[in-house]
């Protein structure tokens, strides 16, 4: 696996635990002339909070950071698995679904085809990728009690080992938020979402990703976080506009969750357009 792959342009920003937004006072020329204001980067659109602790992903890393979360439970893994898969997918890919690598490494992890690691199409299909990264980590005798970094290194087998425990305390965060430890810890903000709904589309994707389509989480708070989590990390690419459980609501134009009291049932999950 190649240590260090990284794609310009838009992913610096979502990698960080605390977001320095203004990125400084260099002058913008229009016309010959320097404008008065200074550039400010725009916010990262999705944020992981737990206890204090932010954790900023774009859109395309959110889609897949939910989906890594969601495998893991639906496979009945320990969150611990969470959190090795989404240290190991940051130092892979910067959880980004990269069509190159090293040698022929592939995807989120990296993975390589002509290591026994599946066809390009599976490496490249971020659920399918996932769902072998776990049976790999499965097979690490103890792994439930070892380090992230010795895990992600028995499993990955790097040319730099203790590179995966730079993300670590990132990867915590974020897997508390979307394995429903820390409840409503994961948003996004995206103030127009142009997809027209497909319900048909979301059930789907719900079922091969969680599992199950059903939005009941069967009065396990943590089931609904996982599935609100996951449907406000796709919100974007199907078209939700708003997500509601345990009695709270976000809202793609908000960017959070607020309390929202309803007659429906808080153990159940919507969404709408």
């Amino acid at each position: 696996m190649a240590p260090d792959r990284r794609r310009t342009a838009s992913i610096a920003v979502g990698v960080i635990v605390v977001v320095a937004l203004a990125v400084g006072a260099g002058s913008a020329f229009l016309g010959g002339h320097p404008a008065a204001s200074p550039f400010v980067a725009p916010p990262p659109p999705c944020i992981a909070t737990v206890s204090g602790e932010r954790v900023a992903l774009d859109f395309e890393q959110a889609q897949n950071a939910t989906t890594i979360a969601a495998v893991g439970k639906r496979l009945g893994l320990a969150d611990h698995a969470v959190t090795i898969a989404l240290a190991v997918a940051y130092q892979e890919s910067r959880l980004l679904n990269l069509d190159h690598g090293d040698r022929d490494s592939l995807g989120l992890f990296q993975q390589r085809p002509s290591q026994g690691w599946g066809t390009q199409a599976e490496i490249m299909t971020p659920h399918r990728s996932a769902a072998t990264f776990y049976r790999h980590l499965g097979q690490v005798d103890g792994w439930s009690a070892l380090p992230v970094t010795v895990v992600a290194q028995k499993v990955q087998r790097s040319a730099t080992p203790d590179a995966y425990g730079r993300w670590e305390s990132v990867s915590r965060v974020l897997a508390q938020a979307l394995t429903g430890e820390a409840a409503a810890g994961f948003a996004c903000r995206a103030p127009v979402v142009t997809p027209k709904l497909d319900r048909a589309a979301v059930t789907a994707a719900m079922a091969t990703e969680l599992g199950s389509a059903s939005l009941d989480s069967g009065g396990v708070p943590a089931r609904g976080w996982v599935v609100a989590s996951w449907l406000v990390g796709h919100a974007r690419a199907f078209g939700i506009r708003s997500v509601s459980f345990g009695g709270q609501r976000w809202t793609a134009a908000s960017g959070t969750w607020r309390t929202a009291p309803s007659t429906a049932d808080p153990t159940v999950v919507a969404f709408r357009a």
